[in-house]
């Protein structure tokens, strides 16, 4: 494949993870409110699941609230950092697994749910993912995932990529590429998924200074990780002319607002007893008599009243 096909170094993605995992005091907030909603929706859906899979399971805490909602079912947790396996080991109580989310290797119709929180947004191939996962999971069985997407950190992204212009006159990759809802949607159609559905929660954010924020990047393993970026520290002249920018964005109250964008993906993998949508025509009621309104027959050409 060529780099325009893996825009991230999977590498690299590991090298953040093993480097976040290693700051036990970190408080990753927005991993664990995003798992919180994760698992509000899963509650939801009314059924039990017994044998789960968590797909970037990072520290655990997406473990930790399934483990609540569950407790007699059979989970497994994979990452793609052997040392965020090894934290989310010690802290769930649970075995947990070093596998790469590009390549699934568990037997097909395994798991009745997999579940995989803030992970997948760093998949090469998406699509080629998703249908491991379908392939994964048993008839009737569900994904459920969330991703970061639509217009995250757009503030951010465009003050370094206006400081690099006014420093050195052009831009370096710097940023990842992200889904967009419609995009999302449609990934998880071409997969195969039955009752597809994908939503997006804003999560707005503020900070005190830019540096807070890259440094909560950088604890979250969330900095970049392009095939083709920069392999080098950013120039300390475009990282001050970026945070100068950031610091011009900052609201009345003296706080940078940021925006987080997270798609949440759902859909299950087909099976004959799914409701399916009704041929069209076979309705045997109408619709004006549901809404206590007259129905006009409209044959023939309209008439001006």
């Amino acid at each position: 494949m060529t780099h325009l096909q893996q825009p991230f170094d999977r590498n690299l993605v590991r090298l953040h993870r093993d480097r976040a995992a290693r700051d036990a005091k970190f408080d990753d907030f927005l991993e664990q409110e995003v798992a919180e909603r994760l698992a509000d929706r899963l509650l939801d859906i009314k059924r039990d699941f017994s044998s789960i899979l968590i797909l970037g399971c990072k520290r655990g805490y997406l473990t930790k609230l399934v483990q609540r909602q569950m407790p007699n079912a059979r989970i497994v947790q994979c990452d793609l950092s052997l040392r965020m396996v090894e934290r989310a080991a010690q802290n769930t109580g649970l075995p947990a697994a070093a596998i790469d989310e590009e390549h699934l290797n568990f037997e097909d119709q395994e798991f009745d749910l997999i579940i995989s929180n803030l992970a997948l947004h760093w998949v090469n191939d998406l699509p080629g993912c998703f249908l491991q996962v379908g392939h994964k999971l048993k008839p009737d069985g569900l994904f459920l995932a969330s991703m970061i997407g639509g217009e995250s950190l757009a503030t951010v992204r465009n003050a370094f990529l206006e400081a690099e212009m006014d420093v050195t006159g052009g831009a370096s990759p710097r940023f990842s590429p992200v889904l967009d809802l419609r995009e999302a949607a449609a990934l998880l159609q071409r997969a195969g998924f039955a009752l597809p559905v994908a939503d997006l929660d804003r999560i707005s954010v503020s900070y005190g200074s830019g540096l807070k924020l890259l440094h909560d990047l950088r604890g979250m393993g969330e900095t970049a990780a392009l095939t083709q970026g920069i392999k080098h520290l950013t120039a300390r002249s475009v990282l001050m002319a970026g945070l100068s920018k950031l610091e011009s964005q900052k609201d009345g109250q003296g706080r940078l607002p940021v925006i987080f964008d997270i798609l949440f993906l759902t859909g299950w993998r087909p099976d004959a007893s799914q409701q399916k949508p009704l041929r069209p025509g076979s309705a045997k009621s109408r619709l004006a008599d549901a809404l206590g309104s007259f129905e006009q027959n409209l044959n023939g050409p309209a008439k001006p009243s």
